[in-house]
């Protein structure tokens, strides 16, 4: 396990995060290029009349269109852009940060995603450790995330790495949250050197509930 810095977590912006977030965004923040490789993956991971747990949730999932779900619950941090999402079936509004464990008995879903959002939590391992156990065992999360964000708000450490360096401070998230399995990093990129906007991957498959060692 890599030992990160005392300020790892720290932010430009400290202020309560239910205040940066209390305005709708209801925008994009990756291209259509990178959002087609987003939904690949939902595609590759995620089977049919599955239950999905779409975490850090806005106005639009990515899901692909054409496969029903069983289910899909949205946790979100603005009511607006989580009515808009015609994909949710529910949702809950939580700050991740502030609250890490998620309100689901375990194994309730058949896959989870975080879309270009993993850089906003503080208290990422806390977070990951208790999705893996609301998912059933060999459930897959996918973490996606590109090279854009909001600089006020994402982590310190983030903002001190490269695509590299992100893909490497995902996977050891999920080593120190220790109930994951199968971890691997893809680089899902469509033609950056045109100018579109990359696109990386962590996929883990769920151990279960963490057990103290």
């Amino acid at each position: 396990m890599v030992q990160l810095p005392k300020d790892a977590f720290r932010r430009i912006d400290e202020t309560p995060d239910d205040l940066f977030y209390q305005i709708p965004r209801l925008v994009t923040h990756i291209d259509d290029t990178a959002i087609a490789a987003v939904t690949q993956l939902y595609r590759q991971y995620f089977p049919a009349n599955s239950a999905i747990l779409d975490l850090m949730s806005s106005w639009i999932s990515h899901l692909p269109p054409e496969v029903p779900y069983r289910r899909v619950v949205g946790v979100g941090m603005n009511r607006t852009e989580l009515e808009a999402n015609h994909r949710l079936d529910d949702y809950i509004i939580q700050d991740l940060n502030h609250t890490p464990g998620l309100p689901f008995g375990e194994a309730k879903f058949d896959g989870a995603a975080i879309c270009v959002s993993i850089q906003y939590l503080t208290r990422p391992v806390e977070v990951l450790r208790d999705v893996a156990r609301v998912l059933r065992p060999g459930a897959p999360l996918v973490i996606t995330f590109s090279n854009r964000c909001f600089p006020s708000k994402a982590v310190a450490i983030w903002q001190r790495l490269d695509d590299t360096g992100h893909s490497r401070l995902v996977t050891e998230y999920l080593g120190q949250a220790s109930n994951w399995d199968g971890v691997t990093q893809l680089d899902c990129s469509r033609h950056p050197s045109q100018g579109f906007d990359p696109l990386y991957a962590v996929v883990g498959r769920s151990r279960g509930p963490y057990i103290q060692p």
